[in-house]
């Protein structure tokens, strides 16, 4: 795609926003990370990060911070030999602090509660560790976990860890097929399952789906040893549904294990876990992520971006361990940091619309850390559904997932919190572990919908074709131009799939270096330098020879009063070449909108942005099809637009969504 495609004044006046916050003074005044890490980090940006991985245990010192002889294949604090659970439970047990709670959590049923101490946390992480070395596990062997939001899948990761046995976690909400195609992949020794989970009110089965997963895997000649199944929901397995030379409870074989494990270092290259990314196709992309680089940057990340005060704070992020938000700043970027936190099993709207806000005044979550789609969910319903709950405890606000809309922004900041808490904007993947463009809340004045500026100690940049740094005011493509300590180290099994994927776009030799990381996504500077992020380089329309941004479009239709929520794409069209086509939620409080609704909207994305902009469609539907973890799968809203048949679903949290959307297809406004 060529540099004009993303670049350009375009649609400048949408990313051009005047509101901005500073930092409370309050917080500012006894702020983790002040302006002078900026500083520090660029004047010897190895001291940096080897002073963040001091704030860890280690068995052995590295000899080396950054070893970058071999692009794109980095290696951090070679010679370092550390445990990922030792520092994420058994030094905060060493250091007196055994009676602290690391998680309050919360099942869907109302009545389900369980308060899990350091100490509770490190006897079970030791029976499981012993109970999956018992299984023959060993450290290297890979263990996949398919699993509701309980503790066990905490303990279960942290047990891996413990015994240098990478994981993969399986979303529970996948297919069958999904979790094979991981297990053949991976080649996972030993799966950890439960035999349901709850949602949205009822139990849903997961120990099925693994059987039929094994299946499929040994026709095609692997078979896994052992299953270990947690009984969460008690419902019944079937006739078949068990296997004895297979199956293991986990109450029998970790229950019955020594709560005493002695822990070992493993090298900080050492494989952690490998993450597949979501929504591809053919075969999975395994990313791989070892430990000392990791957990130092996600520990200093959430120390940092969160301002985390682990006496004082109840932090909860929403996020599914199934993904790399809740591996990251749910599993072990907070418990090495010696967190309190909520975990919750269930959807926000169960068993009633405000069970999120009723968690947060129940515990006194004081870090609140979620995706813009929810907060764009909640706006849908109304703030007099959290205006009812007391979420005076709140004192900062995290976005995470895609970009939030400016309208969302200030929803967020005004209804949830209370117009006095700042928020952090964070932007990161899968790939790149740990977050690395945020404001900092005691340093950064916020603006709604930007995520600011790269942190300390990570260089990222808005570039051209060539490689070169853009000027504020202008679009190109998101690069990082030097390793960070939490990267992705390789896809597993494929370095060549690596480098093609992530370090084609700029090699070195374009750029008279290394080599930049290419995450495929397209942003602006604005005029005062600040990032927007514009979504992903293949999201750019082509309408008459103007490149538009999906995000934006959204973005001036989200600021509408009666939207809630909107997806953008471009269909085919033989007079424009491509023309936008968007679907949008209305809120709960605008009805159904009214009979002109359609062309208010149009006119409204007009004034905001311009006539080259207006869409061609839009249609109000019930909802978006999104995956588990919250992304709107665009090429299927695409497929709608073309009138072409509905591809792969099977990604989709709800996939009936596009069944009503098809129908709805005849009620769209075209011009």
């Amino acid at each position: 795609m060529s540099t004009e495609s993303i670049e350009g004044g375009t649609l400048s006046n949408l990313s051009r926003e005047d509101r901005t916050f500073e930092p409370p003074a309050e917080l500012a005044a006894h702020a983790n990370v002040t302006a002078e890490a900026y500083d520090r980090a660029a004047s010897d940006r190895e001291a940096f990060w080897a002073a963040a991985a001091e704030r860890l245990d280690w068995a052995e010192k590295w000899d080396r911070v950054l070893d970058w002889d071999n692009p794109p294949f980095a290696k951090w604090f070679t010679g370092g030999k550390l445990n990922a659970t030792y520092n994420c439970v058994d030094r905060h047990v060493e250091a007196g602090r055994g009676d602290k709670v690391a998680l309050h959590w919360v099942g869907e049923p109302i009545e389900d509660k369980r308060t899990i101490t350091y100490a509770d946390l490190q006897r079970e992480v030791c029976q499981a560790a012993n109970a999956l070395t018992a299984l023959g596990v060993e450290a290297g062997d890979r263990v996949a976990i398919y699993m509701p939001m309980i503790p066990e899948t905490v303990v279960a990761m942290l047990a891996c860890a413990r015994i240098g046995a990478p994981h993969t976690v399986v979303f529970g909400g996948f297919s069958s097929d999904a979790l094979a195609s991981r297990l053949v992949d991976c080649q996972a020794k030993v799966v950890v399952t439960a035999d349901g989970g709850y949602r949205r009110g009822a139990p849903s089965a997961l120990k099925p789906a693994v059987d039929e997963a094994r299946a499929k895997t040994s026709s095609e000649g692997f078979d896994v040893e052992h299953v270990l199944v947690v009984r969460r929901t008690g419902q019944d397995l079937g006739e078949h549904g068990w296997d004895d030379a297979v199956d293991v409870w986990w109450h029998d074989a970790v229950g019955s294990a020594s709560t005493e494990h002695a822990w070992e270092p493993f090298d900080a290259e050492h494989p952690l876990y490998v993450m597949y990314t979501s929504g591809t196709t053919g075969k999975p992309k395994g990313i791989l992520h070892t430990t000392g680089g990791y957990l130092t940057g996600t520990s200093y990340t959430h120390h940092a971006v969160f301002d985390l005060k682990p006496d004082t704070d109840v932090y909860w992020c929403t996020a599914d361990v199934g993904w790399v938000t809740g591996h990251s700043y749910l599993v072990y970027g907070p418990l090495a940091n010696g967190a309190t936190q909520v975990m919750y099993e269930g959807t926000p709207d169960a068993p009633n619309k405000g069970r999120w806000w009723d968690i947060v005044a129940e515990y006194g979550v004081t870090i609140f850390y979620t995706a813009p789609t929810a907060i764009r969910t909640f706006m849908k319903q109304g703030r007099e559904i959290p205006d009812e709950r007391d979420l005076s405890s709140i004192r900062l606000l995290g976005s995470v997932g895609e970009s939030i809309n400016p309208e969302a922004y200030m929803w967020y900041r005004e209804v949830i919190g209370g117009e006095r808490c700042p928020i952090v904007d964070t932007w990161w993947q899968t790939e790149t572990g740990q977050i690395l463009i945020s404001p900092l809340p005691g340093v950064t004045a916020g603006k709604p919908g930007s995520a600011m500026r790269p942190l300390p100690g990570i260089e990222a940049d808005v570039v051209d074709e060539a490689g070169e740094s853009v000027p504020n005011g202008s679009g190109g493509y998101l690069v990082v131009k030097e390793p960070w300590p939490a990267m992705l180290r390789t896809i597993w099994g494929d370095d060549d799939r690596f480098k093609e994927t992530y370090w084609s776009r700029f090699p070195g030799s374009k750029v008279g270096g290394k080599g930049f990381y290419f995450a495929g996504d397209g942003a602006k500077r604005d005029e005062d330098g600040a990032i927007w992020l514009l979504g992903r380089v293949d999201d750019v329309m082509n309408v008459s020879g103007h490149r538009l941004s999906t995000t934006e479009i959204e973005s001036a239709l989200v600021s509408h009063p009666k939207v809630a929520e909107a997806a953008v794409v471009g269909a085919a069209d033989e007079t424009t070449g491509q023309a936008v086509c968007a679907f949008v939620i209305l809120r709960d409080s605008a009805g159904d909108g009214g009979e002109d609704i359609v062309e208010e909207l149009r006119r409204h994305v007009q004034k905001e942005i311009g006539a080259i902009a207006k869409p061609r469609q839009i249609m109000i539907v019930p909802e978006l099809p999104k995956t588990r973890s919250g992304k709107i799968m665009r090429r299927l809203l695409k497929d709608v637009a073309e009138h072409r048949e509905v591809g792969d679903v099977t990604t989709l949290a709800d996939s009936s969504v596009m069944n009503l959307i098809s129908q709805g297809i005849g009620s769209s406004n075209e011009d």
